[in-house]
């Protein structure tokens, strides 16, 4: 697992104040818990899975810094979280600007002196085929879910390395095998598990966990929004009901992907169909999707 033994501190005591002039002190960590001592930096977690996952990392004992580009929204996140008792501190930055990736670590090291954890799960999705994406739309969603994960990781990286840390990028089931009116979403998701794998071979023996989580059909938050051709906000498309688990349900199961820090771990039965399909029947895959384009469209559209 991790390395260093958690730090020994009365649970979430506030900080003592610093003299002035002085450096801030870092905040003394929880000690109870499966992840006590412990530091996450969990990108895009000012709503949605990200929050969620926040919160269950929070539950288990670690210090989390929340981050998000909205600073209304992140602002409300940290005060709920922090009324629930957790130790969390948030930071506002942009994941595809690397300045920003740096400043986020920063807020890390600074109000807690350490990091183990970094979940990238900040990204930007669409709703549109490719032939009719700008390619300025097409960049945007690519970047996102690329140097959205690689840019917090680079600035993270040092410090994950002295801790022999855990880093888990979230992937989608449509990394897997493709999904129409995804492209460039599904591109960026695809990229992280290469990214992933090259990483456990250039960093082998260093101790830190490189993982990948497929996440599949999840409750959304009322207002989530994806990208259209134009680069206009729309909502996502319709997913059964039926067919998604809950925001709390994911989050439960990157944390257990994280504590066990395993290489892949892919939600849903749907997901490991959709795997193996890919593996073994690719043609049959193929045909699946492209028969429900026909009789599902808004399933894409």
């Amino acid at each position: 697992m991790f390395n260093d033994q958690p730090a020994s501190a009365d649970l979430y005591s506030a900080p003592s104040p610093s003299a002035a002039g002085l450096p801030q002190l870092p905040q003394p960590l929880p000690h109870t818990g499966e992840f006590a001592g412990r530091v996450a930096i969990v990108t895009g977690s000012e709503s949605g899975i990200g929050r969620e996952t926040a919160r269950a990392l929070c539950a288990a004992g670690a210090a989390v810094v929340l981050n998000g580009r909205q600073a209304e929204r992140l602002e409300l996140t940290r005060q709920q979280l922090t009324a629930a008792g957790y130790l969390v501190a948030a930071c506002v930055a942009d994941v595809t600007n690397y300045a920003a990736c740096e400043t986020l670590v920063a807020t890390a090291i600074r109000e807690f002196g350490r990091l183990d954890i970094l979940v990238a799960n900040a990204s930007i999705s669409q709703r549109a085929y490719f032939a009719d994406m700008q390619p300025d739309v097409f960049r945007q969603v690519l970047d996102s879910n690329v140097y959205g994960a690689v840019f917090p990781l680079k600035a993270a990286l040092p410090h994950l390395l002295s801790s022999r840390g855990s880093v888990t990028f979230i992937s989608s089931i449509s990394a897997l095998n493709g999904m129409p009116s995804g492209s460039a979403y599904c591109a960026g998701k695809a990229a992280l598990t290469n990214l992933a794998h090259t990483l456990r071979l250039e960093l082998d023996g260093t101790g830190v966990h490189f993982g990948v989580v497929h996440i599949g059909f999840t409750q959304n938050d009322d207002d989530k929004r994806v990208l259209d051709a134009q680069g206009q906000p729309v909502p996502i498309a319709h997913r059964p009901p039926r067919w998604q688990k809950t925001q709390a349900e994911v989050a439960a199961i990157i944390v257990r992907h994280i504590r066990r820090r395993r290489q892949r771990t892919v939600i849903s039965a749907l997901g490991w169909l959709i795997a193996i399909v890919h593996t073994y029947a690719p043609r049959l895959g193929d045909w699946v999707v492209l028969t429900t384009m026909r009789r599902m469209r808004n399933f894409y559209e």
